[in-house]
């Protein structure tokens, strides 16, 4: 996307809609931030990306892209502010991505983004192993698995979004198609972050093909989660109110001590939307419930 260098703390934003070939239309922004330029130039902290030519490959050679293998690497020096903000909205860099594993909904971005800068300042290869996530380190090497059909890719990420609904991650094309989303548009995933130099991640890499299907499981929103039962409480009741049905109060799981107002089954990533929406009327913010 074309980005335009801003400050830490202001951000000048560009919106843009593509799917290729049929991905689901979303609205994308793509922040940048960068430092002042270094006294001298540098070299790149990452291999520049290898720019595929025009026209989409066959799905063989699709299909025999490696996944991105996680390496030591410094934090970009573009695109890692402590904060920064879009449509209104703050969001804070994580210091380090160690830990992180997040169950939400992924979309993807496919050929107006081609080959335009990143927000790390990289070239975007829609037919390479990246992503873009929002508060994840420039890079983060992350483990991506579609919970539906168990397929699972790691991915370099190196840019910022994506900025609509209540998606958590926005994959390359090629990423996505290996996931066996681009039709769909939309997946829910579970993401991980890996730690580079584990022989173990390449073993989470392993092609589609060669992977158990997971049984799909049924899809829950998370309205909100209390320390107080009662502040729980008092959410369902409004939400019953407003008209929302299948809402229920979780008790604290194990570790946890959280109280978590839950509204589904959901049928499907349309059904999430469609209720999240409604939510967001209420200022409320939804996410996938997680046990």
């Amino acid at each position: 996307m074309n980005l335009r260098l801003a400050s830490a703390a202001t951000l000048v934003l560009l919106a843009g809609c593509s799917v290729f070939p049929r991905g689901e239309p979303l609205p994308r922004s793509r922040p940048e931030v960068s430092p002042a330029p270094p006294a001298a130039p540098s070299p790149p902290s990452s291999p520049p990306a290898v720019l595929s030519p025009p026209g989409p490959p066959s799905p063989e050679m699709i299909a025999a892209i490696p996944d991105a293998v996680p390496r030591v690497e410094p934090r970009s020096l573009r695109g890692n502010p402590a904060m920064y903000e879009v449509f209104g909205k703050r969001y804070f860099v994580m210091a380090t991505g160690e830990g992180y594993r997040e169950r939400g909904i992924a979309s993807w971005y496919g050929p107006d983004f081609h080959a335009k800068a990143t927000s790390s300042g990289e070239a975007y290869d829609m037919y390479a192993m990246t992503a873009a996530h929002k508060t994840l380190p420039l890079p983060t090497y992350v483990r991506v698995t579609n919970v539906s059909n168990g397929r699972s890719i790691v991915v370099r990420v190196n840019d910022r979004g994506p900025f609509v609904g209540s998606r958590i991650i926005d994959l390359s094309y090629t990423a996505a198609h290996k996931l066996d989303m681009t039709r769909a548009g939309t997946a829910v995933v579970e993401v991980e972050a890996l730690t580079p130099g584990s022989l173990a991640d390449a073993a989470r890499g392993v092609s589609a093909a060669q992977q158990t299907p997971a049984l799909a499981e049924p899809l829950y929103l998370q309205a909100g989660a209390f320390g107080q039962g009662d502040n729980a409480r008092q959410l369902a009741d409004r939400l019953r109110r407003e008209g929302f049905e299948s809402i229920a109060v979780i008790d604290p799981a194990a570790g946890s001590a959280l109280y978590r107002v839950r509204l589904g089954p959901i049928a499907d990533v349309a059904s999430f939307d469609r209720l999240a929406a409604r939510l967001g009327q209420l200022g409320i913010e939804a996410r996938l419930f997680a046990n």
